[in-house]
């Protein structure tokens, strides 16, 4: 069985922890963006659960964007070391690092 959507990303920032990801979504047709740093992610638009186990980023959601940026991450003085890649591009790094 493999991970889901937001499981990957996590398991992403743990195995990359000098970065920080900014996931643009599209959820029940509600947009939202969520941010991911050393395997925990919350949403910067809508409230995030306090159980860890509530999923941020449902299966369901559509991935619109996903920005890297190195952190620490400072939403005045952003630094990106990408920006505006595809789910499909951002799979192939997740392959790479082996999520």
């Amino acid at each position: 069985m493999s991970n889901s959507i937001g499981q990957r990303l996590e398991q992403y920032t743990i195995k990359c922890p000098n970065e920080v990801l900014l996931v643009s979504i599209e959820h029940d047709g509600q947009p939202d963006q969520v941010a991911i740093f050393k395997g925990f992610s919350s949403s910067l638009m809508n409230p995030t659960s306090f159980d860890p186990d509530t999923p941020i980023l449902p299966d369901s959601a559509i991935v619109q964007s996903v920005d890297r940026l190195k952190s620490p991450y400072n939403p005045n003085n952003p630094r990106f070391v990408e920006q505006g890649l595809s789910w499909g591009e951002f799979q192939r790094l997740l392959d790479a690092v082996g999520v």
